[in-house]
């Protein structure tokens, strides 16, 4: 059987029954009842739940890290072996790396 076959006598056969007007005693009461005692999801709140949760493992990690770094940290024993360039520079020069290399190369007339 074709599909719009099908489809005309599904129509057909419900127009030939149309629904019946009437409704079970109390039944618009039941449903008003599990409306009303659905409670609203508020998304603010759920947020903020997700949040708290995750505040206690990244302060974890942090203290963590924190302990790494100051128990690794290299001792060293005179300012012979400190080293010559601090954290700031090392910080600005791989930061400012690319904006070096595209000067170097536009003044080679590339």
């Amino acid at each position: 059987m074709k599909q719009v076959e099908l489809e005309k006598k599904l129509i057909a056969v419900a127009r030939a029954n149309p629904p019946s007007d009437h409704m079970p005693p109390g039944f618009s009461k039941r449903v008003m009842a599990i409306l009303t005692a659905r409670p609203v999801q508020d998304l603010w709140a759920a947020w903020a739940r997700g949040l708290w949760y995750a505040a206690a493992p990244c302060v974890a990690i942090m203290i963590m890290f924190s302990a790494w770094a100051f128990f690794h940290a290299p001792q060293h024993t005179n300012q012979a072996q400190a080293p010559s360039i601090d954290l700031a520079q090392q910080l600005d020069n791989t930061l400012l790396a690319a904006v070096d290399q595209n000067n170097q190369t536009s003044d080679s007339g590339w």
